[in-house]
């Protein structure tokens, strides 16, 4: 193992046994959390900026769980909006390729018992329970028609996975991509899938920047090193298994930034609690970020300090926070000796202060032998910043899996 710690302490949505080995929904009635279980967040994504404007027209998002659970809700967020988002029609069906849905499992989410919903500037909404039980590992689609013209559209960029937007009109039960002509690497307005899990299972979620949402890795294939993290523990028994939510977003900081479009969205600190603390079951957080505060001229100081607000709140909301030593740039733009000085200064901290719960040596994990300062050049996607496909498997792998839980 490559982590070093101190301490830290299944078929989908139709309704009929068959399709895909999917299984049969559960009957509708009860919506209140089982005794044993609790709501955990097995998807998640931080909230953007996508430019321009949608409207009356369908977008499809093309999400994949971690954990598998029961009564799947959506959150939708109007976070980043200047005006209300009303949609008159959401669908969630399990994905088939493309913006294509597997026949037979497409359902229609509600939100307070009504097919419509306007969310407010600034506000999000989550949908009704949807009945039935939802596998790990599983790549869903969400479709959502757009009433109306939107303003400022709260979206994640650089998903490292394709959406689909339609043509004009409502298109979200359709179960054929047909009507869906026009290819996005955003998801637009979702926030979090959340299902009902046995009460062991808890989130982490991991907060960064680009390297957490693994630009570098090739789209569509789940290659980001959270999706390796959150393999590892569906192959784990169930009181071992743990949610992962990504709340990377590309050339995020821990200090400074707002969002606006084409941004690299508010600061860490400024989004700590809605991208984080605010969804379900998270019980740790695994925050990877600062090289993008190293190139903007943050020092060392003023990056520690910026973790020990991190680290405070966290606790403060009874958590846990873990820190991810910041990896090799030294072939990249970013590189300077003094910027390289600073990485080693933060990385010191985060290993020898004793102040996070824990850490995860991802430096140690992608570090070139031969010349430290630099990615192994097996896992470099030849930018020197960004690991590839292999580095991302090595930083999924670098967690001791038992230790990230929460106690």
């Amino acid at each position: 193992m490559t982590s070093t710690w101190r301490r830290v302490g299944a078929s989908l949505l139709v309704t009929a046994v068959g399709a895909a080995g999917l299984v049969a929904a559960a009957p509708s009635g009860d919506e209140t959390t089982a005794e044993g279980t609790g709501l955990v967040t097995t998807w998640g994504a931080a909230d953007d900026i996508a430019g321009g404007t949608l409207s009356d027209m369908t977008v499809r998002n093309i999400v994949r769980t971690s954990v598998g659970g029961e009564d799947l809700r959506i959150r939708i967020s109007n976070a980043n909006g200047d005006q209300p988002l009303v949609s008159d029609s959401v669908y969630v069906g399990r994905h088939a390729g493309g913006a294509s849905v597997v026949p037979g499992s497409s359902r229609r989410l509600t939100f307070g018992g009504s097919t419509t919903v306007t969310i407010p500037p600034g506000a999000m909404a989550v949908s009704d329970p949807l009945p039935g039980t939802v596998p790990a590992l599983t790549s869903l689609t969400v479709s959502l028609h757009v009433v109306g013209t939107t303003g400022v559209i709260t979206a994640h960029n650089r998903a490292m996975q394709h959406s689909y937007k339609s043509t004009s009109g409502d298109h979200a039960a359709d179960e054929s991509g047909t009507a869906y002509q026009t290819e996005s690497s955003a998801w637009f307005f979702l926030n979090a899938a959340i299902v009902e899990a046995p009460r062991e299972v808890q989130t982490v979620a991991t907060l960064g920047d680009s390297i957490t949402s693994a630009v570098g890795t090739t789209i569509d294939t789940n290659r980001r090193w959270p999706d390796i993290l959150a393999a590892r523990y569906a192959g784990l028994p169930e009181p071992r298994r743990l949610a992962i939510s990504n709340e990377g977003i590309s050339g995020n900081r821990v200090l400074g930034g707002i969002a606006k479009a084409g941004s690299a969205g508010p600061s860490a600190l400024a989004r700590l609690d809605k991208d984080v603390l605010t969804k379900p079951g998270v019980r740790t957080v695994l925050v990877l970020e600062g090289i993008n505060d190293i190139y903007a001229g943050a020092t060392t100081e003023q990056l520690i300090a910026g973790y020990r607000q991190l680290i405070a709140r966290v606790h403060a909301s009874g958590r846990c926070i873990v820190g991810g030593t910041l990896t090799p740039m030294g072939s990249s733009f970013v590189y300077s000796p003094e910027k390289e000085a600073t990485r080693q200064a933060v990385n010191t901290f985060i290993r020898t202060s004793g102040e996070f719960d824990a850490y995860v040596d991802f430096d140690a994990a992608t570090r070139d032998p031969s010349n430290p300062t630099r990615l192994a050049p097996a896992y470099d996607d030849g930018d020197g910043l960004h690991p590839n496909n292999a580095g991302n498997e090595a930083m999924g792998n670098a967690p001791d899996l038992d230790s990230l839980r929460c106690n």
